[in-house]
């Protein structure tokens, strides 16, 4: 064999290498990197450290009137406990949102990844 078949033949292992460790990294235990600040519809300030991108997470009981979103990850939030519905609103990276005078709070929230 050649030195440049070798060469060849490195390269295309590499390039598979790198394909399963790039598809590794997005798996179940990566986090959204940063806090969530909400505060309850009591008026308790939440501060969720690194919330893993996967799944839903439920707010506390009675939910959140107001949320900052310190995270590297959009979130969706949910007026339901279980992120079902479709009345959700959208809160990107560094933003925050305030729900409406009488609204229903956010119960739970889900990344967009």
């Amino acid at each position: 064999m050649s030195v440049t078949h070798h060469r060849r033949s490195g390269i295309a292992a590499g390039a598979v290498l790198l394909t399963f460790a790039v598809a590794g990294c997005s798996g179940l235990g990566r986090t959204s990197v940063g806090t969530i600040v909400y505060e309850s519809a009591n008026r308790h300030e939440v501060q969720v450290s690194n919330p893993l991108v996967t799944g839903c997470h439920r707010l506390v009981p009675g939910g959140a009137v107001e949320l900052t979103n310190r995270t590297l990850v959009d979130m969706r939030m949910f007026l339901s406990p279980d992120c079902t519905g479709k009345s959700t609103t959208y809160i990107a990276t560094t933003l925050n949102d305030v729900i409406a005078p009488g609204a229903a709070p956010w119960r739970s929230y889900t990344f967009v990844h």
